[in-house]
C-alpha cells in the first residue's frame, strides 16, 4: 500500500474572532494535511518535533487518534511547543502571530522506509529553515533516490520577509527536488514581488520544476506544466467559516487524488494528461472547500469516511 510521509512543524493554533479566543487546535502546514489524509484512510506518517509539555503530548496523541503514524515525532527535554495565534477577519481569513522557541530546533528522526510511488509532502518555512536544513535536505535526497513523489508547498509568510536572501539557496534546492510545486499568489508576491502565475512560472519555477499550481484564495487555481499545459480551475463560491487550513487541505486533496487515481512516478515523468490534472484538481478543491466549512484545520471525520470508499 502506498504511503504519504509529511515532514514539518507542529504548532497549537489558537483562533481568535472579534478579539476573543474561540478555539485551540493542533496545526502546522504538513500536519494539517496528514490529519486529513489519515481521516480519509490514507496510510500516512509524520516527521516532526514536539515540545516536552502538555501541548506536545496532545499533538502526538491527536496524530495517532486520526490514524497517522507519529513514531518519528521527536521530543527534546527542554523544548516548549510552538504557538500560533490566528486572528479571523470579517471574511474569516486569518492574520497570524507565531511564538516559537527557535534555539531548540533540532529534528532528529530515524528515516522511515520509502518505496517507489510513496509521496512526501513538505513545505513552509520549516523546509527552508537553516537550523534543520541538513536533516530536511538529507531526507528529501533519500526520498527522491528511493522513487518517492515529492510535493512542495512553498507557503512563505510575510513574517520571514527579511530572510529571503538567506533562504534562497534552500528554496531553489527544494524546487529542484519537487515533482509538484504549489504556492499562493501571496507567497509569490512576498518572494518574487510578482503574484501572477505565468510570470512566476516562467521566470522562477519552470527551470527547476515543470508542474506548478498557483492558488489565489477565492479566485481560480492556475496550473502550468510541461508541453505548454495551462489551465484555470474556478473555485467554488462559498462563505468560509475559516480559511486557516484551506491551502493545507488543497495539498491533502491533491495527494489523495494521486493515490486514488493510481498516478505513478512514470506518469509524472511522462507528463500528466488533461484528464489526470482535472481529476487531481477536483480532489484538491473538494478537500479545501470541506475544510473551510468549519473552524478546524482539517476535513471532517464524516467527509473522511466517505473518501475511504474511493480508495
Amino acid at each position: 500500500m502506498r504511503k504519504v510521509i509529511g515532514i514539518g512543524e507542529t504548532v497549537l493554533d489558537i483562533i481568535f474572532k472579534n478579539g476573543k479566543p474561540i478555539e485551540a487546535v493542533p496545526g502546522g502546514s504538513s500536519f494539517n494535511a496528514v490529519i486529513s489524509l489519515g481521516r480519509a484512510g490514507v496510510n500516512a506518517s509524520f516527521i516532526s518535533e514536539a515540545g516536552n509539555d502538555r501541548i506536545g503530548e496532545y499533538v502526538i496523541q491527536f496524530l495517532r487518534d486520526n490514524g497517522v503514524n507519529a513514531d518519528n515525532v521527536s521530543i527534546f527535554p527542554e523544548s516548549k511547543s510552538p504557538l500560533s495565534l490566528a486572528f479571523l477577519d470579517e471574511n474569516n481569513n486569518a492574520d497570524y502571530i507565531f511564538y516559537k522557541d527557535h534555539p531548540h530546533d533540532q529534528l532528529e528522526f530515524a528515516t522511515p522506509e520509502i518505496n517507489p510511488g510513496d509521496i512526501v509532502l513538505f513545505g513552509s518555512f520549516f523546509a527552508l529553515n537553516p537550523v534543520v536544513r541538513p536533516q530536511v535536505a538529507g531526507f528529501l535526497e533519500y526520498a527522491k533516490n528511493h522513487g518517492a513523489i515529492l510535493y512542495y508547498d512553498i507557503n512563505f509568510r510575510a513574517s520571514h520577509q527579511n530572510e529571503i536572501m538567506k533562504i534562497t539557496p534552500n528554496l531553489i534546492e527544494n524546487l529542484e527536488y519537487a515533482d509538484f510545486v504549489r504556492g499562493s499568489h501571496e507567497d509569490f508576491g512576498i518572494l518574487y514581488k510578482k503574484p501572477e502565475a505565468d510570470k512566476v512560472y516562467n521566470a522562477e519555477i519552470s527551470f527547476y520544476c515543470k508542474k506548478f499550481i498557483c492558488t489565489q484564495g477565492a479566485e481560480p487555481v492556475e496550473v502550468r506544466a510541461e508541453n505548454g499545459f495551462a489551465k484555470s480551475y474556478p473555485s467554488e463560491k462559498m462563505k468560509p467559516v475559516s480559511t486557516i487550513g484551506a491551502g493545507d487541505n488543497f495539498n491533502a486533496g491533491f495527494v489523495f487524488g494521486l493515490i486514488k487515481d493510481g498516478i505513478t512516478r512514470e506518469d509524472i515523468d511522462r507528463g500528466l494528461s488533461e484528464a489526470q490534472w482535472d481529476s487531481l484538481l477536483k480532489s484538491a478543491q473538494e478537500f479545501s472547500t470541506e475544510c473551510c466549512k468549519d473552524i478546524y484545520n482539517y476535513v471532517s471525520k464524516e467527509f473522511g469516511e466517505e473518501k475511504k470508499k474511493e480508495l
